[in-house]
């Protein structure tokens, strides 16, 4: 009889409550900070990608990531916000992933989780890059999904990136674009 079998399950439900445990206190604490945060703004490129990481790493609670990408691409160069705000939030989102993987608990008799569950089975990165790309609220779901589906964690960060830049260049773009129009009008 093999006796490391007892202790490993153990082991493992341990470390995934922790990271259940940890998922829940980022997102008490960034949405706690909501207000302090928009200030980050103020350090141009790094404090928009720190930004957009934060308002990603919320599990399910709006928080001013893409108003605040909006703005700074009237301000600084839409591109170049775009990356910063694009790898922000495709880290934040890792949240959404770890709870999955953490052991699928709050979600998982949702009809939303079933339903992107049995998406993400099906159609893999396509998911994670499309819901990646829309601006949702269900992309934590999604995440939580690749984490329950044990997708590898290179995977979902890299579809997550080009979903979230493509994402971001287009909300940047839209923020510079809006600020040219009313100079415009403005005459």
């Amino acid at each position: 009889m093999n006796q490391t079998a007892g202790p490993l399950p153990r082991r493992i439900t341990l470390l995934r409550a922790l990271a259940l445990l940890a998922v829940i206190a980022v997102t008490v604490f960034i949405y706690s900070i909501r207000d302090q945060a928009e200030r980050l703004e103020g350090y141009g490129y790094p404090g928009i990608f720190l930004l957009s990481l934060l308002s990603n790493a919320t599990i399910v609670l709006p928080a001013p990531g893409i108003a605040i990408t909006f703005a700074a691409g009237g301000v600084f160069d839409p591109f170049w916000v775009g990356v910063a705000a694009g790898t922000g939030a495709a880290l934040g989102e890792l949240t959404g992933y770890l709870a999955g993987f953490s052991g699928r608990g709050v979600l998982e008799g949702t009809a939303v989780y079933q339903r992107l569950l049995e998406l993400t089975r099906r159609f893999g990165n396509w998911t994670i890059l499309v819901l990646a790309v829309i601006p949702n609220p269900f992309f934590d779901v999604a995440g939580a999904a690749a984490g329950a589906l044990r997708m590898p964690l290179t995977t979902f960060l890299l579809w997550a990136t080009i979903g979230k830049l493509i994402k971001m260049w287009i909300v940047a773009y839209a923020g510079a674009f809006s600020v040219d129009w009313v100079v415009r009008l403005l005459g």
